[in-house]
């Protein structure tokens, strides 16, 4: 095959169309990510984060329950 089928050794490595800012490997085409106010994050990444580094980069917290004096 000419180009080289994306399997074969010699196939060329493919071009990433985003960096992610956690990890900083490459998006490649046809890869999930999050757009989110930091940058572009890859699936991976967004895996492994917790609620609470999610709503960080969203400028957002948890809110601490008080009791309600009556």
């Amino acid at each position: 095959m000419n180009p080289c089928h994306p399997r074969c050794p010699n196939a060329p490595e493919p071009v990433p169309v985003h960096e992610c800012v956690k990890c900083g490997y490459g998006i490649l085409a046809g890869d999930k990510f999050w757009d989110s106010p930091e940058g572009k994050i890859c699936e991976e990444c967004v895996d492994d984060m917790s609620a609470e580094e999610i709503l960080k980069l969203c400028g957002e917290s948890l809110t601490e329950a008080e009791k309600e004096e009556r």
